[in-house]
């Protein structure tokens, strides 16, 4: 436990410092921070605690859905928000639209890396993964269908409060899934692997043997 704990929650942090990346980029974020950038614009309050904030508001939603939280999951709402505000307080707002690429691309690679990292710990998937999650088990909604309903209806809702939709957004979208069937076989735990590999390894039964006719 001891270990997968010091995986997850520099994880989480990381996350949330790969975000801040993308958002200092100012060429658009993932649905989820749009949604958080609006209502920052529109109550004053810091992206990184409205992040921990949305966080908890959709884990409630989780008990009608009969979803269980894990440690990972309370640790998803704490530490995400406060690796975004140290990322936005660390890193200097790039001019040069060379530079914010730059950063765009750092970010998105990290964030990669920071979710093989945090759900490689197997300690509990994080609010919005376990709402998708959730809607498919309770309804027996395609998990692709209930992802793409929550996620347009957020970035929609942001957009119209002022967060930042546009290229890397559809970059995000595009990319995000490739990379983490990339970063989350490295970070898995080892029992995991050991398993996947037992499976994978072990040979197919021998056909049973049928008496020989007279």
């Amino acid at each position: 436990m001891i270990r997968r704990l010091a995986q997850l929650i520099p994880g989480l942090l990381l996350y949330g410092v790969a975000d801040a990346f993308m958002i200092e980029a100012a060429l658009g974020v993932d649905p989820w921070t749009v949604f958080a950038q609006g209502l920052s614009l529109q109550t004053g309050l810091g992206i990184g605690l409205l992040t921990n904030l949305i966080g908890l508001l959709v884990l409630l939603l989780w008990w009608p859905l009969r979803q269980k939280p894990g440690i990972g999951t309370l640790l998803n709402i704490l530490l995400v928000g406060p690796g975004i505000e140290l990322g936005l307080w660390l890193l200097p707002t790039p001019d040069a639209l060379w530079l914010r690429v730059a950063y765009f691309t750092i970010g998105l690679l990290l964030l990669a890396v920071a979710s093989g990292v945090y759900i490689g710990a197997d300690l509990g998937p994080g609010p919005r993964d376990g709402l998708m999650t959730g809607i498919h088990l309770r309804f027996g909604t395609p998990i692709w269908a209930g992802r793409t309903a929550v996620e347009v209806t957020v970035l929609l809702i942001g957009w119209a409060l002022g967060g930042n939709v546009g290229i890397g957004t559809v970059v995000f979208a595009a990319l995000i899934g490739p990379l983490c069937s990339i970063t989350l076989p490295l970070f898995a735990p080892r029992a995991i692997r050991r398993d996947r590999g037992a499976r994978a390894t072990t040979p197919a039964a021998p056909p049973e043997e049928k008496p020989l006719r007279a």
